[in-house]
């Protein structure tokens, strides 16, 4: 897939709505010095190429108790493509992953990202459910402490 060409506009509201996406399309207009129609023009269209993928609340881990955060790299026992679905669609379920991103460069094929309330819940986590996943064959953890920053491509 190609990168999409756009203008120094298109990337500023990008950057508005990634650090505010309910940022009122009036002071969006204001900071890109446009009135507001080609505003909403702009965004529809960013919308429909697909830039824009939709609208999310983040959420405070640890305001919700979940006070640990955990890289989990998974390796898999077949490099097939009927296995790697099971596993991708299997790891969907669990609430406790936050993202799961299939790599290359390591000797494991996915690395997961992983929020818990604490240790105890974290091993259940592990030994009960994702140790029992078909196909999984070997789990490396990583303690995060302390995440610097998270954000969206713009």
């Amino acid at each position: 897939m190609n990168a999409i060409n756009l203008d120094p506009i298109d990337h500023k509201i990008l950057k508005l709505l990634t650090d505010n996406a309910r940022l009122a399309i009036a002071d969006i207009s204001e900071q890109v010095n446009l009135s507001a129609t080609p505003v909403i023009r702009r965004i529809k269209r960013l919308e429909d190429m697909g830039v824009i993928t939709g609208y999310h609340a983040h959420t405070s881990a640890r305001s919700l108790g979940n006070t640990l955060s955990v890289f989990v790299a998974v390796s898999m026992d077949k490099h097939t493509a009927e296995r790697f679905g099971e596993f991708e669609n299997h790891i969907k379920t669990f609430d406790e992953v936050v993202s799961c991103s299939l790599v290359t460069g390591r000797s494991e094929d996915y690395l997961l990202k992983v929020v818990v309330r604490d240790m105890s819940h974290y091993e259940e986590f592990l030994l009960h459910r994702l140790s029992k996943i078909d196909g999984v064959s070997q789990l490396h953890t990583s303690f995060e402490l302390r995440e610097v920053f998270s954000r969206g491509a713009v």
